[in-house]
């Protein structure tokens, strides 16, 4: 098998361990003595509610939303769609209307909540005093800025009245089970669409350090709401959530131990080096790179052949004028700091199928990658100073598209390392 087919069929593994039809039905709990109802946000939370009511032996109701492009027919969940990774004025409504359903529950009913990666955008219901237009601005100056997703939610969580545990609060008294399909680093609930049904320890105050951290541009309204406190989340031990509970159905690590076993089975020893790796793309791809090249000439922390894994969410700084995408950056990256060496591939890609704001998962990279990009006239230096990895790997014919994969675990990357 060629190291290009073989890192696709690790990476489609990766994407299948994670589909919401065979994950969700072991987490069910039983049927409530009450109503049952479905909410729900992601990139997943289709693929959820239909993989819910195909093993459900009761009736449901509810709706979910999801991003455009990612619906999945169902019988009793409505599905609706919103715009991602900058909410829209469907976002705003969809929230809404969810936070409309869980009016009047009463303590026999049960919600089941299907939240996964992608549902702080999709799930969007400004604070008093904010507009549609403050959330978009904000947005787009947070996944420009450099800031983790940790951070990026943390801000979100305290400019929301629906995220950092609200919207559980919103279903009291009514038993709240949340299925979490994660796409965060360390696999924090709170972080995972802003965890509209999780507690929030962090503050105010904590939102404003990461705003001055980065030198993020503020609307006037969202920093009179955090300097006031009136963005507080709901905290642990609000009496609000002590019905609420985290139920994991997919995780990164789930994906990329069954990537490791396809692996395995071309008979490489694959490495994982660890599930949420987060920094800057380019310089995570020159840490690889350092690692691959060690592995190659030294045989060291292992021995050639081999494969390194890893997932989590870089980031990626935006100074120039292409098309960004932290997969890709990460890719050019590395193969700018091989340099041909060979007998080493690398993919990397979205295991949701969107890199940045893209159609378009990731690429791959081989030892003739920069001599093929300086024969068709690149650049690939200028391409990373200018964030236009997606452009490079398109001209090289090298991008990988998936579609949407209906589910959403992170980052996926891998290395393959021949020796030859």
């Amino acid at each position: 098998m060629e190291p290009r087919e073989l890192l696709e069929k690790m990476f489609r593994a990766a994407i299948g361990a994670a589909q919401p039809a065979l994950c969700v039905a072991p987490q069910l709990p039983a049927p409530g003595r009450g109503r049952t109802l479905v909410i729900g946000a992601g990139k997943a939370s289709a693929a959820m509610a239909r993989a819910l009511e195909d093993s459900w032996p009761g009736a449901l109701a509810g709706l979910v939303v999801t991003r455009y492009g990612y619906s999945v027919p169902c019988r009793q969940i409505e599905i609706i769609e919103a715009a991602h990774p900058v909410p829209d004025a469907a976002s705003v409504t969809a929230a809404a209307r969810i936070l409309d359903a869980v009016k009047n529950l009463a303590a026999d009913d049960l919600v089941l909540c299907l939240i996964s990666g992608g549902g702080s955008s999709l799930l969007t219901s400004p604070l008093p005093g904010l507009t549609l237009e403050d959330k978009q601005a904000l947005n787009r100056a947070l996944l420009q800025s450099g800031a983790s997703i940790s951070e990026m939610n943390c801000v979100r969580r305290h400019l929301s009245a629906v995220k950092g545990g609200r919207l559980a609060a919103a279903c009291h008294p009514a038993r709240v089970v949340t299925l979490l399909l994660s796409d965060v680093p360390g696999d924090q609930p709170m972080d995972i669409a802003s965890g509209p049904t999780v507690a929030d320890p962090s503050s105010c105050a904590d939102a404003l350090d990461i705003i001055r951290r980065y030198g993020v541009m503020l609307p006037a309204p969202a920093e009179s709401i955090l300097r006031s406190g009136l963005g507080e989340s709901v905290k642990p031990g609000d009496p609000r959530l002590r019905h609420s509970e985290i139920r994991f159905i997919a995780t990164p690590q789930m994906a990329l131990e069954a990537a490791a076993r396809v692996g395995r089975e071309a008979g490489f020893p694959v490495h994982i080096l660890g599930d949420s790796i987060e920094g800057e793309a380019r310089e995570v791809g020159k840490v690889l790179a350092g690692l691959a090249l060690q592995v190659a000439r030294r045989g060291q922390p292992f021995k050639a052949p081999c494969i390194l894994l890893s997932g989590g969410e870089t980031t990626v700084t935006v100074r120039g004028p292409g098309r960004g995408g932290r997969n890709v950056e990460f890719l050019l990256s590395l193969a700018i700091a091989l340099q041909g060496q060979p007998g080493i591939h690398a993919l990397a890609g979205d295991t949701d199928g969107v890199d940045g704001l893209e159609e378009i998962a990731g690429a791959s990279i081989a030892p003739d990658t920069l001599q093929r990009a300086w024969t068709a006239g690149l650049k690939p230096k200028d391409s990373l100073a200018g964030n236009d990895a997606h452009a490079f790997f398109q001209k090289l014919g090298d991008s990988i598209i998936t579609g949407a994969t209906l589910t959403n675990v992170n980052d996926f990357r891998a290395v393959l390392i021949s020796g030859a």
